[in-house]
């Protein structure tokens, strides 16, 4: 999908603010309410606009260690890759995985109330998988910027 100057100004609104309604974010990037509807739904459909959902404050409800887990796994083949993406899918505490390139295979970010829940992450989880060899972790001591919006190209 080709993104314009409009969608690019409902792109940048939408995070801002997912519950802005439709009359408000029409008249912010100069459309009339139905056109502007019409827009975000093709978005939607096409996969731009992922999905929505609400931040929460990780210390309001109790998650206050962010860990970041580099993991290098035993043999590097596509199978693997794809058998340890899964099991991670399935780990609630696990909330991004990055197949990334340098020391680490795979960058996750965990998130849990505490060390301990940490340690049984890697112990009951992250260790019981066949292909990890190591891992390395570094805890957020402060996290100032968390879910910022993506650096959007500034519309023409």
């Amino acid at each position: 999908m080709s993104l314009d100057a409009i969608d690019l100004k409902i792109l940048a609104e939408l995070q801002a603010d997912a519950r802005i309604p439709n009359l408000t974010l029409a008249e912010r990037v100069g459309l009339s309410p139905s056109p502007c509807s019409r827009r975000v739904r093709l978005l939607e459909q096409a996969g731009v606009v992922a999905g929505y959902r609400a931040l929460i404050d990780r210390a309001a409800v109790g998650l206050s260690v962010t860990a970041f887990a580099g993991i290098r796994v035993e043999r590097h083949s596509r199978d693997n890759a794809e058998a340890f993406i899964a099991a991670v899918r399935d780990m609630p505490e696990v909330i991004a995985c990055h197949l990334v390139s340098g020391d680490a295979d795979f960058l996750l970010e965990v998130v849990v109330p505490d060390i301990a829940a940490y340690e049984a992450t890697v112990l009951r989880g992250l260790l019981a998988l066949p292909t990890v060899r190591d891992i390395r972790t570094s805890f957020a001591m402060r996290s100032d910027k968390l879910d910022g919006p993506l650096p959007l190209p500034k519309p023409a």
